[in-house]
């Protein structure tokens, strides 16, 4: 088994190891393309389901997050009832910087009662993904904030307030 073959994966309020995601994405990428989301869902469902557990409660809970992904995985635009969610992306391998970044941001989100999909990328090729040249780096609805440094709390702060501005 590559490092490809587990992708975590966002699935309601639980982050979830999916075996065979990218492959699965790659091999319908040129099929698939222009089909209905209930088709795309319902293929990933089949592939994924035969290397990875889908409790059948929560079928469509696992649906809706392959779509996602799949669409993300195309450069599509998500329209999916997640967008009124700050998206958070810390980056940075598990260093004591990368770990207090996440922390602050944590707090900050918790002091100011904002809902968020916080993520802390730790994979070296998903963080290539993005682009940036150094960790600790800092994400806000896809925009680079910070690289390379942990800024402090208050300006973690002004940027929230700024992106929930925005929305």
């Amino acid at each position: 088994m590559s490092d490809r073959d587990v992708t975590q994966l966002r699935i309601g309020n639980h982050a979830v190891g999916i075996m065979g995601l990218e492959e699965a994405m790659d091999e319908m990428a040129a099929t698939h393309v222009h089909a209905s989301d209930k088709e795309i869902t319902e293929t990933l469902l089949a592939l994924l389901s035969k290397r990875n557990y889908i409790p059948p409660g929560a079928r469509e809970s696992y649906g809706q997050a392959f779509l996602r992904a799949f669409k993300k995985h195309l450069g599509q635009a998500l329209d999916d009832g997640f967008s009124d969610l700050l998206v958070i992306r810390v980056l940075g391998q598990g260093c004591t910087q990368c770990d207090q970044l996440e922390q602050n941001v944590m707090e900050v989100l918790s002091e100011l009662d904002l809902p968020a999909d916080l993520e802390h990328v730790r994979d070296i090729q998903e963080i290539g993904k993005y682009g940036v040249m150094g960790t600790p780096a800092l994400l806000i609805n896809g925009k680079v904030m910070c690289v390379g440094r942990v800024p402090p709390k208050l300006r973690i702060r002004e940027w929230l307030a700024n992106k929930m501005k925005e929305k």
